[in-house]
């Protein structure tokens, strides 16, 4: 499984989990190497550790440098694909929902390898999917940002009815178009709940990030 930290791939693996012939044997995840800090999420390594242990499934951490160019990401990931395949991998999963050149992209990469990507919440229309996971106790926070498509005070905020009910017009309920990233801190893809609190609100790339820091309950 593709792992963001995020809601739509938590979200994905909850339908794998429930799915009797798929055999989950992992979750992967890229990682900017000199902050030490999921990718686009801004998210602490050591968060996405708990997430993993809170699973029960391996995971593969995914070194990023800073910045990094397109031909380093395609060798970084093709080194990745070829160690799956060795390791008899069958598919690999993605919480994309409905942005046809990323799902096009991903089977590109894929084609040839005997891995079959799937997209387990593929064109579920967000207003749906968002109440769905509300209601099925799926808890996660707005880790990012990007204040050119939503507002900046989303950061740090609790994803929520209120949360979503508040958000502009303009803005996809589940960030579909990067309008902002979370940490899913608790929900049925877990066995125990990870304890959070939201620290400092910066802003960095053009970007606002939330930094959230274990140990205390998120609020």
């Amino acid at each position: 499984m593709s792992w963001s930290s995020g809601k739509d791939s938590a979200w994905a693996l909850y339908q794998l989990q429930n799915d009797p012939e798929i055999e989950l044997k992992g979750i992967i995840c890229t990682v900017n190497k000199e902050f030490d800090r999921v990718a686009m999420h801004g998210v602490r390594v050591e968060l996405l550790k708990a997430q993993a242990d809170s699973i029960g499934l391996p995971l593969e951490i995914i070194e990023l440098p800073n910045p990094c160019s397109h031909e380093d990401y395609a060798d970084i990931m093709g080194r990745f694909v070829q160690r799956m395949q060795n390791d008899g991998i069958d598919c690999m999963a993605f919480g994309d929902l409905y942005l046809e050149d990323t799902r096009a992209y991903r089977e590109k990469n894929l084609a040839g390898t005997g891995i079959t990507p799937l997209f387990p919440l593929w064109q579920i229309p967000t207003d749906r999917l968002s109440k769905e996971m509300l209601q099925g106790g799926l808890k996660t926070v707005i880790t990012c940002v990007d204040p050119k498509q939503a507002p900046a005070e989303l950061a740090g905020r609790e994803y929520d009815q209120a949360f979503i009910d508040g958000l502009p017009d303009s803005v996809d309920p589940c960030g579909e178009n990067g309008e902002f990233h979370s940490f899913v801190f608790d929900g049925p893809m877990f066995r125990r709940k990870i304890d959070i609190t939201v620290g400092e609100i910066v802003t960095r790339d053009n970007f606002i990030f939330a930094d959230l820091l274990p140990g205390a309950t998120a609020s």
